[in-house]
């Protein structure tokens, strides 16, 4: 553990003499009391890994497809890298586009990183930088990201500021190489891209572990409280307050506020976002609203007394958007002050009556004590006043309206989903609005179709009327954010896990860019769950697995425990909660195959991605920030599974299951070189429906490490969910079978006939390892 130290002393009599005025500084000091020995790479740079990212990377190489062949990044341009051309600077197409995407990834990784030092030097003024770091009762192998890659414990607040240092000085090395005249390679774009996933798990497990340790967030509980979620689960005759973005810190003040004063029966408290399960995480008599989709459809709605935002995933409208229902914004970051006065230091008095007043259509205020107080009053100020206000148009306004529709169909090219909001326009004509409430079920919230549309018709807000009263009973109950996963789990499910016997772990992640709705998540979850998979969610994702409900009444949450187990659906929380994801991974290698984890990050990364059935699935991905949690998981071998706005991200990493070569491994126990079925056969790829990527997932699940039984499991469900989405039995079992025992016995005669079409030959099961330093020590488990 590396630490500052620091002491000055008037005067000091020493064994060398007495001295005055003595100063002394040391800049770090290594706090080495813990006995698992320092391993190879402690706080790597961007090219200390490049050996293990190569790895990956001559497996996977990248399928690029770029949106355009021209850089314009710099004044010798445009250029032209159409063909074989290069740049002014010398860049091919190929290289541009792996700057791109690791442009991407910096971004991404910043917007986390940023909030993880927000977060941390607030908890240190707060609390002071002594504070324990506390990830629950049964986590011994505490922030295993931390141990893994910096080599360190974090057991202080101190401690996760000396580790975001890391991660901002890595920062910075990521984002100098996209600079015009640095990085020329696309491979080396493409190991920086990796190395900056790596530190963005770091910045998320920092943050997260941070803020549960401080503020009375659950800690590793797999009962976790089920929360109410949903538009109709507020109580609108209350004041409601509007929640948005990521960081807890304003909304936390918020809730602080409302109960010290006592005011829960008159007040109301919603997030949508991130923010809402940290909210939820802390105070479960909060609301969770909803998606990042969701903003826009809550704002008309005009539910809303104020809206706070935070940071990260803000429609950068909002304010346009909230004076449209008289709801004042307050700004709580530095990183989104949307152009409003900043009131920080002014009288709250002053700046209330100002907001209620409609003065000023906001304010920003950076003291998060006093925004509890001014959100607070204004929304209990205006809630009188708002309620007898009426901002969404009538039925029978909208069928006016639509009588002058041009049938350009412009909105419907405009919509990333190509929804039929035409077709749904002209049934208002006639006062049929089922087609518009249709569309309001799949629709993303990104209101293109109004920038498109010649009349100017705010369609959104016709779908929010038109889905009125499914807004009004639209209630659920979701599991709050449960944090990190116990050890006792882990050793209870690690060797089921690595030998096959559970046949994956599936994480649902990411935005709600959804293709069609948010109940593809629900329905790829519990498909799987149904299977004895274990189910992982986190942000938006695990807000829209929530949404469906079956004939009971029930959600997912309440028909399948939050245990890190078989069949279980566990909710790790926020964004910054997908660190405990990629920290239960990696805990499986250290506590069921004893390996060391400590600054041992390629070592660790091997045994995952040979040994681990895990698979990530951000089905709307949509930010850089998902880009970057992407990144991470690659990097630790764990294939990533997107929906069809994926491929937006430019960039593919797909394996050829043609190429032989690409499928050697070593065998850890004899040095030899050995073939093995392509498994996992991509590392990231854009699924096309939900039908495909649930084929695609159950067959990412293998691994060359599988035992015969697990192998038989796991080709028994990638079997049968091909069937019965595809509708006939797949070609390529038999590449996936490596002795008799591996072939599930129920399949038998059909998989047999394949294995003789092909001249199948056998071939034994060895100790998988991309790494020939592996070799010949002792093998893995």
């Amino acid at each position: 553990m590396k630490k500052k130290a620091y002491f000055k002393a008037d005067e000091a009599d020493t064994a060398l003499g007495r001295f005055k005025g003595l100063e002394v500084r040391i800049g770090t000091i290594v706090d080495d009391d813990w006995d698992e020995p320092m391993g190879p790479t402690p706080m790597p740079d961007p090219t200390t890994l490049r050996n293990w990212d190569h790895k990956l990377l001559t497996k996977y190489q990248p399928s690029y497809m770029p949106y355009c062949q021209v850089c314009c990044l710099c004044t010798m341009g445009k250029c032209d890298l159409s063909g074989t051309k290069r740049g002014a600077c010398g860049i091919d197409i190929k290289a541009q586009q792996a700057r791109i995407v690791l442009a991407a990834a910096n971004i991404g990784t910043a917007a986390h990183l940023a909030h993880s030092r927000h977060l941390i030097n607030h908890l240190i003024h707060e609390y002071g930088p002594r504070t324990k770091l506390i990830q629950g009762p049964g986590t011994e192998i505490h922030a295993p990201i931390s141990r893994l890659v910096t080599g360190m414990r974090p057991r202080t607040l101190e401690d996760a500021s000396i580790i975001i240092d890391y991660c901002e000085t890595q920062l910075a090395h990521g984002l100098s190489a996209i600079a015009t005249g640095q990085e020329g390679s696309w491979m080396d774009f493409e190991s920086k891209v990796f190395h900056i996933g790596m530190i963005d798990h770091l910045a998320l497990e920092i943050a997260d572990i941070a803020q549960v340790s401080t503020l009375g967030m659950p800690q590793a509980d797999p009962d976790a409280p089920l929360v109410e979620a949903g538009m109709g689960s507020l109580d609108v005759n209350k004041a409601v307050i509007l929640t948005i973005g990521h960081n807890i810190i304003p909304a936390a003040a918020i809730t602080d506020y409302i109960t010290e004063k006592r005011l829960g029966e008159e007040v109301e408290v919603g997030g949508i976002c991130c923010t809402a399960w940290d909210i939820t995480r802390r105070d479960p008599k909060a609301k969770v609203i909803g998606p990042i989709s969701w903003q826009l459809r809550f704002i008309r709605s005009g539910r809303a007394d104020v809206v706070v935002v935070d940071e990260q995933c803000v429609r950068t409208n909002v304010v346009e958007e909230a004076q449209k229902v008289m709801a004042p914004v307050i700004s709580t970051s530095d990183k989104a002050v949307m152009g409003l006065p900043d009131r920080t230091d002014d009288p709250v008095d002053d700046i209330v009556k100002e907001l209620v007043s409609g003065k000023i259509p906001g304010a920003y205020i950076s003291d998060h004590v006093v925004v509890g107080e001014v959100a607070t009053k204004v929304a209990l100020a205006l809630n009188p006043i708002r309620r007898k206000k009426k901002f969404l148009p009538s039925k029978k306004q909208i069928q006016t309206l639509a009588q002058k529709c041009k049938k350009c169909l412009e909105c419907v090219r405009a919509c990333p989903n190509g929804l039929n909001v035409n077709e749904a326009v002209l049934a208002a004509q006639v006062g049929n609005f089922e087609p518009l409430r249709e569309v309001y079920h799949n629709c993303i919230g990104c209101a293109r179709c109004e920038s498109a549309c010649q009349n100017d018709f705010e369609l959104h807000s016709w779908m929010v009327v038109a889905a009125k009263d499914d807004c009004d009973k639209e209630s659920y109950m979701v599991r709050t954010g449960r944090g990190a996963v116990q050890d006792t789990e882990i050793r209870r499910v690690g060797q089921p896990i690595v030998f096959g016997e559970i046949p994956g772990v599936i994480a649902h992640v990411g935005c709600s860019n959804y293709p069609g709705g948010g109940q593809d998540v629900h329905d790829m979850a519990e498909e799987f769950a149904k299977r004895r998979f274990i189910i992982v969610t986190s942000g938006c994702a695990a807000m829209s697995a929530g949404t469906v409900l079956d004939e009971n009444g029930e959600s997912i949450y309440q028909r399948r425990g939050g245990e890190f187990d078989a069949g279980c659906v566990v909710n790790v929380g926020s964004c910054v909660a997908n660190s405990h994801i990629a920290g239960a991974v990696i805990k499986i290698a250290a506590i069921f195959a004893k390996r060391n984890l400590r600054g041992n990050y390629a070592e660790i990364a091997d045994y995952i991605h040979n040994r681990v059935g895990a698979v990530g699935i951000s089905w709307g991905a949509m930010s850089q920030k998902a880009a970057a949690i992407a990144a991470g998981f690659w990097k630790l071998g764990v294939p990533v599974i997107v929906g069809p706005h994926g491929s937006k991200y430019r960039r593919m990493l797909l394996g050829r299951v043609d190429q032989e070569r690409d499928w050697k491994v070593w065998d850890a126990r004899t040095g030899d070189r050995m073939d093995t079925a392509p498994g996992p056969e991509h590392l990231f790829y854009a699924a096309e429906t939900k039908e495909e990527a649930m084929v695609l997932t159950a067959k990412l699940c293998i691994r060359p490490n599988d035992t015969g039984k697990g192998r038989s499991i796991k080709l028994s469900h990638y079997v049968d969910i091909h069937q019965t989405y595809y509708g006939y039995f797949p070609e390529d079992v038999w590449k996936y079978i490596r002795r008799d025992s591996d072939i599930p016995i129920t399949l038998k005669e059909k998989i047999m006939v394949q294995m003789k079409e092909n001249k199948w030959k056998e071939r034994p099961i060895p100790d998988p390892t991309l790494l020939k330093e592996q070799v010949f020590t002792g093998g893995g488990t």
